[in-house]
């Protein structure tokens, strides 16, 4: 069933139901009240009639007078006063004078008793006089109950009827409101491809549900867009990278295969090769590497490591490879409480990320200093690379977590383009996020936040 025909069935079932819940209670009352008023009236008239006939004989044409002109007669209003007697047969009597056994009975024992004969209502009273007891009983036809009650369950089934159709109108012009927006967004989406993944739904520019539904599929947009030029990216950069050494290494070989060449020469023209085959086979490793922390951690062993030490671990090593190196470690705001240093992960992986990071840093510093500072904040453990080097263009930050992708700055310095997006996919694997700044020639800051492992006995 479509969406519009079912939120129209809904509020068109909700509303008969609750009007016509409301009708039947407001007729329901109507109708008792009516019933109580009429009989309250009959139960007036049998006692006036009663005075009238036995108490005031003398004056009971003046009575009747007054009777007449300040009491509304009733629709075939009849009066009956029926004397009892010793010996009271209530089945006679109700053959006789055409009234209910019941309501005779009720009459002499509650000394009030009431019937209703289709339109007809009945109301009856015993009355003492002179030391003997009579049954007055008043009977009219209810005029208002027979009329006006059909008139207002006309009226109340009429506005059933009507309101019904309005609700009908309303709540298809809701659900167009409602589902012709939606039905919008399915056409764009539809004819949202890979070959255009730049095109965007057209934002309503409120904040409502619809509105973060566009924006969220918008995001989802940039994220796909983003993946895509990064995997074109990647395969064109791969191809390139891994082209080069294997085209020199072909090239050697054939030139150096086209004659007969000295022992000295072959040696040359092997360590020639062996160099290019390094680099192939360095950049193989690290595009495998690079593959394999591609966010799946389930392979992965996860421990508690202590970030500090990690950092320690990871300033030796760089110290070792560089000795010359103008790393500073600030401890200044580092957490007083252990457990804020610790984090969950793997060390080898966090090892690698760090020294990527601290490395990079270093490497295109211009042999300034490099500050790398620990501090948490809340539940996030936050660890700070800044460096003065020659810092990247803005126009290329985007792109920096691109395998193979380096800066137009760095033809100076070797490198291959796999650090920071190893780095970046180390730390998500991890739960972390990375954040870049950079000013060129002048600074870069590197922020990495890592969720505390929160100890079950803090």
């Amino acid at each position: 069933m479509r969406t519009r025909i079912k939120i129209i069935l809904i509020l068109v079932t909700i509303f008969v139901t609750l009007i016509s819940g409301f009708s039947i209670f407001i007729y329901a009352l109507n109708s008792q009240y009516t019933f109580a008023d009429f009989y309250k009236r009959l139960e007036i008239r049998s006692y006036t009639s009663a005075k009238i006939e036995l108490d005031h004989k003398s004056t009971a044409d003046l009575i009747r007078e007054f009777k007449g002109e300040f009491l509304e007669p009733l629709l075939e209003e009849k009066h009956t006063i029926i004397p009892i007697k010793d010996s009271l047969n209530y089945s006679k009597l109700a053959t006789e004078f055409g009234f209910d056994r019941l309501f005779l009975e009720d009459v002499v024992t509650k000394e009030l008793g009431t019937f209703k004969d289709g339109s007809k209502f009945f109301c009856g009273i015993l009355y003492e006089f002179d030391g003997k007891s009579y049954i007055v009983v008043t009977s009219a036809v209810n005029y208002y109950y027979g009329h006006h009650m059909e008139y207002l369950r006309n009226l109340l089934i009429m506005s059933i009827i009507i309101s019904s159709i309005i609700i009908v109108l309303i709540a298809y012009w809701l659900s167009k409101k409602l589902i012709d927006p939606i039905k919008e967004i399915t056409v764009d989406m539809n004819n949202i491809s890979t070959e255009n993944l730049y095109v965007r739904l057209k934002s309503n520019k409120q904040e409502d549900e619809l509105g973060d539904l566009i924006r969220t599929f918008n995001n989802m947009l940039d994220r796909l867009e983003t993946s895509f030029e990064t995997q074109n990216n990647f395969i064109s950069n791969a191809s390139h990278e891994l082209n080069t050494p294997l085209t020199s290494i072909i090239g050697e070989a054939e030139v150096t295969l086209k004659r007969e060449r000295t022992a000295d020469e072959y040696v040359e023209t092997l360590q020639s090769i062996l160099i290019e085959a390094e680099k192939l086979d360095k950049k193989t490793k690290a595009l495998l590497f690079l593959a394999q922390t591609g966010f799946n951690g389930k392979a992965l062993k996860f421990e508690t490591v202590r970030l500090d030490q990690l950092i320690f671990d990871v300033l030796e090593t760089i110290n070792k490879i560089h000795a010359d190196n103008h790393v500073v470690l600030d401890l200044s705001k580092i957490p007083d409480n252990p457990e804020s240093l610790k984090v969950n992960g793997n060390e080898q992986l966090l090892h690698l990320a760090i020294t990527n990071l601290i490395s990079n840093a270093y490497k295109y510093s211009n042999n300034k200093e490099v500050v790398v500072s620990i501090d948490s904040k809340d539940d996030v453990l936050i660890i700070k690379v800044i460096d003065l080097g020659i810092g990247i263009p803005q126009n290329e930050i985007p792109y920096i977590f691109d395998p193979f992708f380096r800066a137009s700055n760095t033809g100076d310095f070797e490198g291959y383009g796999i650090g920071l997006p190893l780095a970046r996919n180390i730390i998500r694997l991890h739960g972390g996020k990375i954040l870049f700044s950079s000013l060129e020639n002048k600074r870069t800051e590197v922020i990495v936040e890592f969720p505390i492992k929160i100890n079950e006995e803090r």
